[in-house]
């Protein structure tokens, strides 16, 4: 069963490296919650996969009996599922609003509110215009 876990952590990790270098935000996003789930998976399958006990502590014992299921990745777990959860909150606000302000979710347009020519040391800026197309905005900055 493990081998079956590992192959579909492999499979999500690629798959969510996949749709993170596509250049579309969303994609971005979805490609960010595979990986996230990924994580989890692998965590979950480091845990050892066994029908055993839940592992309480019955009063007047120290420990858990004998055989029972390890609790530190079922704990790891939960956190990483919520951090996961507001990391993405997070990137879906951040997505929005990039989508108010530029008036795109593609990567590549979103360059164009970056200064022209900032590599060559003059920081000449142009403005986007969210109602223009990406290439007349290219167009205009190149001017």
């Amino acid at each position: 069963m493990e081998l079956v876990l590992a192959g579909l952590v492999g499979f999500l990790v690629a798959c969510g490296a996949y749709l993170m270098m596509s250049g579309q935000l969303i994609r971005f996003l979805f490609g960010l919650v595979l990986l996230s789930n990924a994580a989890n998976l692998a965590i979950f399958a480091a845990g050892r996969l066994t029908y055993a006990t839940p592992p309480f502590v019955v009063s007047g014992q120290i420990a858990p009996a004998a055989g029972a299921a390890n609790a530190l990745p079922q704990a790891l777990i939960l956190t990483a599922i919520v951090i996961g959860f507001g990391l993405l909150a997070f990137a879906l606000a951040l997505a929005f609003r990039a989508w108010q302000s530029l008036g795109t979710t593609e990567m590549d347009a979103m360059r164009a509110c970056e200064p022209v020519d900032f590599a060559a040391g003059k920081t000449k800026e142009k403005t986007l215009d969210p109602s223009k197309s990406y290439e007349r905005n290219r167009l205009e900055a190149a001017e």
